[in-house]
């Protein structure tokens, strides 16, 4: 799953994946738009219901700050790919 919140000058991008061995991960971004300031940050869930936990916890706090969702889409679907190769390229800045 992935999840986009967006301000006029801010991004937040959250992926809920699991990896090759089967571990959740929480993989989150952040920056602002139109710029490479920003940062990326994955961490490991015990399971699929504490990454989904930890993903409530970001829309409560996202939506306090005035960001707003603009996309909420499983990983497989075109959309969903096109998110994540935007968050791979942050892996080499």
């Amino acid at each position: 799953m992935i999840v986009r919140w967006e301000s006029d000058h801010d991004y937040v991008l959250v992926h809920i994946h699991q990896d090759m061995f089967g571990d959740w991960i929480f993989s989150r971004a952040w920056g602002q738009i139109g710029t490479q300031f920003g940062g990326l940050k994955h961490m490991l869930a015990d399971d699929h219901d504490q990454a989904r936990m930890w993903l409530a916890d970001e829309a409560t706090i996202q939506s306090s700050r005035g960001l707003r969702k603009v996309l909420e889409v499983e990983a497989e679907s075109a959309e969903g790919q096109a998110a994540v190769r935007q968050l791979s390229l942050l892996d080499v800045l």
